[in-house]
């Protein structure tokens, strides 16, 4: 085996030892694109990147014709390409909030990592992969301790039946009261006379939402409650 053909194995190995990494990542948390997706998603970025690379060097010239290539052709594809499997994995949902943006950053992420594997960048794609994995599991958690109010607290989406309309805004009164802010509300009439009361809140990242039912189901004045973490 030669020596060409060692370093292209190396390549792709540690391309899939990287992509392993990020893809077990998102397995842990049972997002949609998990370990086998990132392992192909890296893999075949290096491999395209080492075959663009060595194309632009290899192909055959003669005398009467010189054809030049970009090294980099086929990897700067990869990047734009890469895209319509982000679109897959970002989704709305009936509530209006977009879930699946972290996975979709961390698909072109594989990418970007396979792609600097696949140029020789072996230093850097380690060094990006373990800056990934720092950003979307450690920072979140020092952030949530030391950053900004916001960033300390998480949201929930609430949903109420009531009855009485007139009992409405001191219902809404007595669950600020129990620590929760509100960021959005929506009522809608139902046909058997009750009303739907949707609420967006706030609360400290440490509160259970277990507790959040459990404070806002004993109001009364509240005939139903359905409580969704975001």
């Amino acid at each position: 085996m030669s020596f060409i053909e060692t370093e292209i194995l190396i390549k792709l190995g540690l391309s899939g030892i990287l992509g392993l990494v990020i893809g077990l990542e998102r397995e842990l948390k049972r997002k949609p694109v998990g370990l086998k997706t990132s392992l192909v998603i890296s893999i075949v970025s290096c491999l395209l990147t080492i075959v663009s690379i060595e194309s632009a060097y290899l192909f055959p010239r003669d005398h009467d014709v010189n054809i030049t290539m970009d090294p980099l052709r086929l990897a700067a594809q990869i990047v734009s390409g890469i895209g319509f499997l982000g679109a897959g994995v970002i989704l709305r949902r009936g509530n209006d909030s977009i879930s699946g943006l972290t996975t979709a950053a961390m698909i072109w992420g594989a990418a970007g990592i396979g792609i600097a594997v696949g140029a020789g960048f072996f230093i850097e794609a380690m060094a990006g992969v373990v800056l990934l994995i720092i950003s979307v599991e450690v920072i979140p958690i020092v952030m949530s301790i030391l950053g900004p109010k916001q960033l300390r607290e998480k949201e929930i989406l609430l949903q109420l039946n009531i009855r009485e309309k007139e009992s409405i805004a001191d219902i809404i009164g007595e669950i600020q009261q129990e620590g929760i802010s509100i960021k959005n509300i929506k009522i809608r009439d139902l046909e058997d006379g009750d009303h739907h009361i949707q609420l967006l809140i706030t609360v400290n990242y440490k509160r259970k939402t277990t507790d959040v039912y459990y404070s806002v189901s004993k109001i009364e004045g509240v005939r139903g409650i359905q409580v969704e973490s975001l």
